[in-house]
């Protein structure tokens, strides 16, 4: 299963049923999961856990060191869990602090020259369409689309089941179960309804989010007072109000805003 022109190193952990193309490179202090596929020229490199089942297209890098000018060599890692694809060209950088990982859930998609970058966290089942550029330390939820071409500024943090538009230009937080209109200093065009229905959200499920959203959008709040309404919110009451308060609460870069004619056409229910 493995070619006779891959090069392999001897300290690597390869599982069972795994089938390693012509050319790819494994480093040592690699441990690749049951199953898995790393295809032609494709590079696995030091201080990588990948999970079973996952399957690494032609050119692409999982676990190269990370483009930050503070990085000096030492251990760091990347973390990959089960069932992930990695297309053509798609790159995933090593945590850039001593120790530090960079960490993707199970069922991530990777398209076409997508980037990874240094300790970076994505949730489980969500998909990164081609050229999708996360900075370092951005956190994607579960079950998130990112549109192709979408550069995400460091530290940007996006909610689970939220949707970016392909074209835009992510700076600010996305909050979770929202979708952002395309553009430049990208903003939220409303709810991710779609999405939301077929995931099974109740209508009930579906109102209470919408509560949310209207309250830091729709209200006239600021940050702090959206915040505080949230938090005191019983959670018999809305069962998803103590998860918008903790991400509003972990912001460091403010949220994104909508804009002028964004709420008129979006979707609701």
């Amino acid at each position: 299963m493995i070619h006779k022109t891959a090069i392999v190193d001897p300290g690597a952990e390869i599982g069972r049923d795994v089938e390693i193309g012509p050319y790819a490179v494994v480093e040592g202090n690699v441990k690749i999961g049951d199953g898995s596929r790393i295809d032609a020229h494709a590079v696995v490199k030091a201080f990588t856990t990948m999970g079973a089942s996952c399957r690494v297209h032609s050119g692409a890098v999982i676990g190269d060191e990370p483009q930050d000018l503070s990085f000096k060599g030492e251990p760091s890692y990347v973390v990959i869990g089960d069932d992930c694809t990695f297309r053509e060209f798609a790159t995933v950088h090593r945590g850039a602090e001593p120790g530090s990982t960079t960490r993707l859930g199970n069922h991530i998609f990777m398209m076409a020259c997508s980037h990874a970058a240094h300790n970076t966290v994505v949730g489980d089942y969500s998909i990164l369409a081609n050229c999708v550029l996360l900075a370092g330390h951005v956190e994607v939820g579960e079950h998130c689309f990112l549109g192709g071409g979408t550069p995400v500024h460091q530290f940007t943090r996006i909610g689970r089941y939220a949707m970016v538009a392909g074209g835009s230009v992510l700076a600010k937080d996305l909050p979770p179960f929202c979708i952002t209109a395309s553009g430049v200093n990208s903003q939220v065009a409303g709810l991710n309804v779609v999405g939301l229905r077929r995931n099974g959200f109740t209508p009930l499920q579906r109102k209470q989010i919408k509560d949310l959203f209207n309250c830091i959008y729709r209200e006239g709040l600021n940050l702090t007072q959206a915040r505080e309404k949230i938090a005191a919110i019983p959670a018999e009451e809305n069962p998803f109000a103590a998860e918008f308060a903790a991400f509003l609460a972990g912001t460091k870069r403010g949220l994104s805003q909508p804009g002028r004619d964004s709420f008129a056409a979006a979707p609701e229910g």
